[in-house]
């Protein structure tokens, strides 16, 4: 509960889920006779529900359906979107208890080795998905896992990917599936390079895997008090200057991988008076709001503060973070906060040994 906490510095976004919740009080009789009979989903049910959660919170998905003949259960998903995973729990924790329902945050992992689905004429299970995994000696904690499936060809590639990532999504869940796994591939069985592995063990290799890497890990902090920064200038190919500030320290640090999360913060702003730069005014503003970011995400929790590129009208912020709930709930305050000033845009994603910044890095 203390990231909800976090979340809910501002009463306006409390205010506006038990909203939710309360209109949904209203409804759930209706709601629950729909789901239960499968009678006018999408009108009654689908459409109302969504046009609700889109006031909510951006990226708000939903799955219903009946556990038990007096037991429906509402899903709420982000779609494997990291950023959102906080506010599906946050929205959830506040569910109110209410007869007959159970809410659920983020798709759960499948209870069943038999779990199966099926897309246009192909099959998604046991009998038709199997895996191996890589080693990598430069990488050891990175899980990239190879994918087999029966069926797979060039041609039907795109069905099968998505066929099996759904099937994947499902069967260990939302959370683990966006999570745990570094990289994917898919491959046909005469492609594959080594001996396959059945499904059902997947889930247990990846428990293996991770409770290794939190043991390897845990409490691993840097403190960057003291670094050496790097300044890179340029100029693009429209003329415009591009200056990078990134810290080297880091960017040699040993331990990258107890800090797999990044966040991007992307914010806009008119540079076409200074050769793509900002005019004095936002540049101030700038450095103020990336003070802000990193007094609210400290070094010393776990928050590391990689390096900022500015140029061609656009300021990028990159953090190095030990988890990503507390990161998409700062990012997400303060979009709310400065939304009249700047339009910032932020994203989460998990790169285990930073290799998005090997651009910044002489060779």
């Amino acid at each position: 509960m203390h990231f909800f906490k976090k979340l809910f510095q501002y009463k306006q976004e409390k205010n506006n889920y038990v909203r939710f919740w309360n209109w949904f009080q209203t409804k759930e009789k209706k709601f629950h006779k729909i789901v239960k009979n499968r009678s006018n989903v999408e009108i009654d049910l689908f459409n109302k529900l969504s046009n609700q959660l889109d006031q909510l919170h951006e990226g708000f998905y939903f799955l219903a359906g009946m556990l038990d003949d007096e037991t429906a259960e509402l899903v709420f998903t982000a779609d494997g979107d990291l950023k959102t995973i906080v506010f599906i729990e946050a929205l959830v924790a506040l569910a109110p208890p209410i007869k007959g329902w159970r809410f659920t945050a983020l798709k759960p992992p499948s209870n069943s080795s038999d779990i199966g689905i099926k897309m246009s004429e192909y099959e998604f299970d046991k009998d038709t998905i199997s895996f191996y995994y890589h080693e990598h000696p430069e990488h050891p904690d990175a899980i990239d896992i190879t994918f087999v499936h029966q069926d797979y060809t060039k041609e039907n590639a795109t069905t099968i990917s998505n066929g099996t990532f759904i099937f994947l999504d499902n069967f260990l869940g939302e959370l683990n599936f966006a999570t745990l796994i570094d990289n994917i591939d898919l491959v046909a069985p005469q492609d594959a390079q080594k001996k396959l592995i059945p499904i059902e063990k997947l889930n247990n290799f990846l428990i293996w895997r991770q409770k290794e890497f939190i043991e390897k890990y845990d409490g691993i902090r840097h403190n960057t008090d003291d670094d050496e920064y790097a300044l890179l200038e340029g100029v693009l190919e429209n003329g415009n200057t591009i200056i990078v500030t990134i810290n080297n320290e880091l960017l040699r640090w040993d331990s990258k991988a107890s800090h797999p999360w990044i966040a991007r913060i992307e914010i806009p702003y008119d540079g076409k008076d200074n050769k793509g730069m900002p005019d004095q005014e936002m540049y101030d503003f700038l450095t103020e709001l990336e003070e802000e970011i990193t007094e609210a995400l400290p070094n010393k929790e776990g928050y590391l503060n990689v390096g900022r590129q500015t140029g061609d009208h656009l300021r990028t912020l990159f953090l190095a973070c030990k988890e990503f709930r507390k990161p998409s709930i700062v990012c997400f305050n303060l979009k709310q906060k400065y939304q009249s000033k700047i339009t910032m845009e932020y994203t989460m994603y998990k790169d285990k040994y930073w290799l998005s910044f090997d651009r910044f890095v002489k060779h």
